[in-house]
């Protein structure tokens, strides 16, 4: 099997594989840093990283349960467990900048030692680490059409912000010295804000699938042009289309000549379906229903 052939859903846990790997060594590094260094930025840098991983977990698993073949009870699939992680994994992102924010502010009302500058160092790392990883997963969510990769992409993309906001005011307090201790915790509270930004920018889109709001105007012209294509069609009424998962589902009422008959308006829906399936990507099935064309001269 080429990579090409690779379901979607395990391109997208094999993603998610590697990025939990990598924040886990990082989330030991931040605390172990943030708390010798004195700094609570980076602490709570790790503590957006730890997140991060949770969120990824359960990612991993809503990609696992999409795999699952359509049953009794799902006669169209598991699809929306990808969706469904991506709603959490954005309320993860949304709690995650909330304890941050909470901590930063009473840290900023507690005196405490200036960081060390060590920490710029570990947070330089840290920034390229996440911002690589942002850029992978988000080329690999883009591949694949999975809004909760692209989420998760967003998870790193957060943790590179959070490690530059800690970069910044630690540097800060540094160069400034005593007095400006809380530069640090002020950076923290930033970058809160910004992951809260991020979250719900995020988390639109995931609800808008689950709520099978309607694909890209693009999608939707693919599936007129290739039902207007077939002999025997004489005009497309209806087209809807909605997402499941990584897969897309058709409802298209298409209209023919009403003097033909049934075995014959039967066939042009097959050929339209074996149309569509074929030549729009992702397809996963089509319903037709087939009307009178009302524009015909008797």
């Amino acid at each position: 099997m080429t990579n090409n052939d690779v379901h979607p859903s395990v391109k997208g846990m094999r993603t998610t594989a590697i990025g939990i790997a990598i924040s886990i060594v990082l989330v030991f590094v931040k605390f172990l840093s943030g708390y010798i260094g004195h700094s609570y930025a980076l602490v709570a840098d790790a503590s957006e990283t730890t997140a991060d991983v949770l969120s990824s977990a359960l990612l991993w698993v809503g990609l696992r349960i999409s795999m699952k073949p359509a049953d009794k009870d799902h006669p169209y699939g598991h699809g929306k467990a990808e969706p469904l992680a991506a709603i959490v994994i954005s309320l993860f992102l949304l709690a995650t900048a909330i304890f941050i924010a909470w901590n930063a502010i009473v840290y900023i009302r507690t005196p405490h030692q200036l960081p060390s500058r060590f920490t710029l160092g570990i947070l330089a790392i840290v920034i390229l680490i996440k911002e690589s990883m942002f850029r992978y997963v988000l080329k690999v969510g883009k591949e694949i059409n999975s809004q909760a990769v692209k989420s998760d992409a967003y998870h790193h993309r957060s943790d590179a912000i959070t490690s530059i906001a800690a970069f910044v005011g630690i540097l800060v307090a540094i160069i400034l010295g005593a007095g400006y201790e809380s530069a640090d915790d002020w950076a923290a509270l930033i970058a809160s804000a910004i992951i809260i930004y991020n979250a719900l920018h995020l988390l639109k889109p995931a609800l808008d699938e689950v709520m099978d709001a309607a694909p890209s105007e693009e999608m939707v012209r693919q599936v007129r042009q290739a039902a207007e294509t077939i002999p025997g069609v004489d005009f497309v009424e209806k087209c809807y289309v909605r997402k499941m998962g990584f897969d897309y589902y058709v409802d298209l009422h298409i209209q023919v000549n009403p003097h033909i008959t049934v075995d014959e308006g039967h066939a042009i829906s097959h050929h339209v379906k074996d149309s569509l399936l074929s030549t729009v990507p992702r397809i996963k099935d089509a319903l037709i229903h087939v009307e009178p064309y009302a524009h015909l001269p008797h």
